[in-house]
């Protein structure tokens, strides 16, 4: 159990040193930076329905296709 303790306490000072270099490492103000993130965060949205339209368009082919119905093939 200290283990696993001492492994979250690692994880939490990690995450906020990590943090805070990166703040303080970064080319833009914070600003900007919610900006560009806010702009690729939509970007990626917009592509994800893009490609969930397409599926759809492509799966309800195929279901018109499946209960079309079929010619009947005479037995040989």
């Amino acid at each position: 159990m200290r283990r696993m303790f001492g492994f979250l306490i690692g994880i939490a000072v990690g995450g906020l040193v990590g943090g805070s270099i990166a703040l303080l490492l970064a080319p833009e103000t914070g600003e900007e930076l919610r900006g560009h993130l806010r702009e690729r965060g939509q970007n990626f949205f917009n592509d994800v329905r893009h490609a969930a339209d397409e599926r759809r368009i492509e799966l309800r082919q195929r279901l018109e296709d499946l209960r079309a119905p079929r010619p009947e093939v005479p037995p040989q």
